[in-house]
């Protein structure tokens, strides 16, 4: 790492760590808050964002029944924070293998491995076990190591101690490049765990500055003290989803900046790292906001599709005169949105017969498509829910 890229930077300072041949340089952030200049630009940005979260969040608390569409969301954030770290895993890998159903018979496209749907699954078990844990903690470096214990469960960089900050050097740059060769260098060991301890202060704290602009601070600082060996990354944009819902900004877990990250990725990199180099805080912020206002407007009309295409099915399930527990598995579809005859009989206690009539006055009826071709073990998928999240 060029100590000299980053020696006029207001967000940290570069220090000398190691002895000998084998020492380094790397960068120490400085404690949260920054100074921020403001201007039009800024402010119209926060403005826009804030009006996008706003009509989101009002979205999210007049839904009839919400929770029903937090589930699609949840595994789209899943699959596109995941894409950033390289894994090749679409919406439908991801429900066929939480049903059982992977590989998918029936489909032009080659089955990702296996090991890329583990990956998404973890981050889809750790936002929702985040979720959960809101209730009886906080956004704190506790709940952060548990994240990561559940991320890394199982799956690539499982040997990078789950749920415990580094306790070695980590690095960033070109694949098999070497500490020095580095384009960026988080804290030592000694720095990192100082640099934490203000990060957690600053999470508790109540702060000068907006939510928005708070999280958009918060997403770069976890970056830039990099406190795990691997999966830092797809930790800090998790972080970003449970702050909005415990910080109340909305009601649901329904905003998420993957996909804003991952269409700008080259900017996303470039723009962390000008903070690092030359403090570029206001370019950083307003790029973050940018990206909330804009899938904040893109999640509200994804929200209103999916609840539309709920209260169709639910009429036309209602007017076919179905019983009470067919309506329950059309529900149950935005949940799980991809099932067997078998999973219908765990999941409502039914026999086999009963499971494949209602699919069957299901697929009449458009809601469901089977897409095996086959006689035997055949799926069914929900594929107006696919195609609204894809």
């Amino acid at each position: 790492m060029d100590p000299e890229r980053f020696h006029k930077s207001a967000a940290g300072q570069v220090v000398r760590a190691g002895a000998g041949q084998g020492a380094y340089w790397a960068f120490v952030p400085h404690e949260l808050p920054p100074s921020l200049s403001w201007d039009t630009e800024l402010v119209l940005a926060l403005s826009k964002a804030d009006l996008a979260l706003g009509e989101l969040a009002g979205l999210g608390r007049n839904m009839p029944n919400p929770h029903l569409l937090v589930g699609p969301f949840v595994r789209r954030e899943a699959i596109l924070s995941s894409r950033i770290e390289g894994t090749q895993t679409d919406i439908a890998d991801l429900y066929g293998y939480e049903a059982g159903q992977l590989p998918l018979q029936g489909l032009a496209r080659p089955a990702p491995p296996e090991s890329d749907v583990r990956e998404v699954l973890n981050y889809v078990r750790a936002l929702e076990y985040g979720l959960e844990r809101l209730d009886t903690l906080p956004v704190s470096l506790r709940l952060i190591r548990e994240l990561h214990e559940r991320l890394m469960d199982g799956v690539r960089g499982e040997h990078a101690t789950p749920g415990e900050f580094r306790r070695t050097q980590n690095w960033i740059g070109p694949p098999g490049c070497t500490l020095n060769e580095a384009e960026f260098v988080p804290p030592p060991v000694p720095e990192m765990q100082g640099a934490l301890d203000a990060f957690e202060r600053y999470l508790c704290g109540a702060g000068d500055y907006p939510p928005l602009v708070r999280l958009a601070f918060i997403h770069y600082q976890f970056e830039a003290i990099h406190p795990f060996v691997d999966g830092n990354g797809r930790i800090g944009r998790l972080l970003t989803s449970l702050l909005l819902v415990e910080r109340e900004v909305l009601p649901l877990p329904l905003l998420y900046l993957s996909a804003f990250f991952e269409q700008h990725r080259q900017d996303y990199y470039d723009l962390l790292m000008g903070v690092s180099e030359q403090g570029a805080w206001r370019e950083w912020v307003e790029f973050f906001l940018h990206g909330a206002a804009e899938q904040a407007g893109d999640a509200s009309v994804r929200a209103k599709r999916l609840q539309d295409l709920q209260v169709g099915w639910r009429v036309q399930l209602q007017e076919a005169r179905v019983s009470g527990w067919i309506l329950g598995l059309g529900d149950s579809l935005f949940e799980s949105p991809m099932l067997s005859a078998t999973g219908v009989q765990k999941r409502f206690g039914v026999s086999h017969p009963t499971a494949m009539q209602a699919l069957r006055r299901l697929e009449e009826k458009e809601i469901l498509k089977e897409i095996t071709g086959g006689e035997r073990n055949r799926v069914y998928v929900a594929a107006g829910i696919l195609e609204i999240m894809e």
